[in-house]
């Protein structure tokens, strides 16, 4: 049965790694819902956060042909850890005058916040788990939601279990930069 996975990747940041590392989802008919890229605690390090829909076995897959890249130094599927997920959404919403109060208790209620107003919208940040996020949504689409920009989640694992490579011991990340080939030295 297909379910909902939720992957971290450490990979060197280097040009062409986000397109290798699609091509690969892709060449195996996986659809990536959200893929979000940043900086991570190491330098020269990126994190990505990808999710997908696939059986647990196609996923498990996926994550041995990520290793096969050069430049991923760690797959990790958070789907049945215990960790926290939040998104960004920003949302332009018409505001009436009549119904700008009402919006704002909204903001309030689910924690966002206005980032700027013009006489017929506002836009409000919001930030959280992705079913706290779609709450505010259907909250406010009754005002007429005129643009909408999502993240996708970003995740990591809760307390002392870490996907970085950081609290890995070192031997072990070693292993796992030569076992792809990397050069780059994790410290």
């Amino acid at each position: 049965m297909k379910e909902r996975h939720t992957l971290a990747v450490l990979m060197e940041d280097q040009p062409g790694v986000l397109n290798r590392v699609v091509s690969l989802l892709r060449r195996r008919s996986f659809n990536i819902e959200t893929i979000t890229v940043g900086q991570s605690e190491q330098p020269n390090v990126s994190r990505m956060t990808i999710v997908v829909n696939g059986q647990a076995d196609e996923v498990e897959q996926v994550g041995k042909q990520l290793y096969k890249l050069m430049e991923v130094l760690k797959v990790t599927d958070l789907t049945d850890l215990s960790c926290v997920a939040h998104e960004l959404a920003m949302i332009k919403v018409a505001a009436k005058a009549q119904h700008r109060a009402e919006i704002l208790q909204i903001v309030q209620i689910f924690n966002a916040r206005v980032v700027d107003a013009s006489p017929t919208t506002l836009m409000i940040e919001a930030t959280g788990p992705e079913v706290q996020i779609d709450g505010l949504l259907t909250m406010l689409r009754g005002f007429g939601i005129r643009e909408l920009v999502r993240t996708g989640p970003v995740a990591m694992t809760r307390g002392s279990s870490a996907v970085g490579l950081k609290d890995a011991p070192r031997v072990e990340r070693e292993e796992t930069i030569v076992a792809n080939g990397a050069l780059a030295t994790v410290q």
